[in-house]
């Protein structure tokens, strides 16, 4: 049975921009670090099938520059789905961005959530206090 959540991503900053989409998944149990990489997928093989110079996802690539409308990709390249995926994965342990289902915090990769029609889950991105 494939399940359609919410998916938020949201900043601690007010100068970047919040989003809101779609995600399927195959099943209506899922583990955060199931969560994490459908959504990784989802947004890479979004990426690598558009023509866009920029790549708005959780986690930056490697070889890319940060720029105001994400992540500056050179021409033509595409990005490894494979290691995106594990640096998110990175990211989550260390903290580098905060993973909240239904406005309650998940905690471990292997945490089970179960995926109703109403479920939203925010990748809240937390971002450095300049000068602190």
């Amino acid at each position: 049975m494939t399940a359609t959540l919410t998916v938020r991503d949201e900043t601690t900053s007010s100068l970047d921009e919040d989003r809101e989409f779609l995600l399927d998944l195959p099943s209506g149990r899922v583990t955060v670090e199931e969560l994490i990489r459908a959504r990784v997928l989802r947004e890479v093989e979004d990426h690598n099938a558009s023509s866009s110079d920029h790549f708005r996802g959780l986690v930056q690539p490697s070889g890319t520059e940060r720029t105001l409308n994400g992540f500056k990709v050179r021409e033509g390249r595409k990005i490894d789905p494979e290691e995106q995926c594990g640096k998110a994965v990175e990211a989550f342990g260390r903290n580098g961005f905060i993973l909240l289902v239904d406005d309650r915090q998940a905690e471990e990769l292997d945490e089970e959530i179960e995926v109703r029609p109403e479920t939203t889950v925010t990748f809240l991105k937390l971002v450095p206090l300049v000068g602190g």
